[in-house]
């Protein structure tokens, strides 16, 4: 049976509070079975893979640049595509929903390319007041959320 690819979204620099929160999405998710897909780069890409990694998930990167060495440490496959922001778009394909964790303007084209493909968004902490986007306040509705979206 294929695993289910979910997507965290949010800021390469992200402060202390948003990271552990951004961990705990991860840990989460790798309970659940699922892939984590994000853009492989830090801030809230790094702490959401080390969540999933601790908990003996599996993290997948896709990276803006052309080196799979730009991955942080907690990427289990890293797939360099040298595409830049463009990459934001094979992230939103790729998962059945994401999980937006603060984060600035990538993060929001990443949520639009994923409302425009009819994929379900959460929010924690990010981007208030889109429509279509379901709003949380922790990282166990979150998780929870995309659950029953794709059940």
């Amino acid at each position: 049976m294929r695993q289910r690819m979910i997507g965290v979204i949010g800021a390469g620099q992200a402060g202390c509070a948003a990271c552990e929160t951004a961990r705990h999405v991860g840990r989460l998710i790798a309970a659940s079975g699922a892939v984590l897909i994000c853009g492989g780069l830090g801030g809230i890409m790094e702490a959401a893979c080390r969540g999933a990694r601790e908990a003996g998930g599996h993290t997948l990167g896709i990276l803006p640049g052309a080196d799979a060495e730009q991955a942080n440490p907690w990427v289990s496959l890293a797939i360099p595509t040298n595409l830049g922001h463009a990459r934001n778009m094979i992230i939103a394909h790729a998962a059945e929903a994401l999980i937006a964790v603060a984060g600035e303007f990538g993060t929001l084209s990443e949520m639009a390319i994923g409302l425009k493909l009819g994929k379900p968004v959460i929010a924690l902490g990010s981007w208030p007041g889109l429509p279509d986007v379901v709003y949380v306040d922790t990282p166990e509705e979150a998780v929870a959320a995309v659950m029953a979206e794709l059940k």
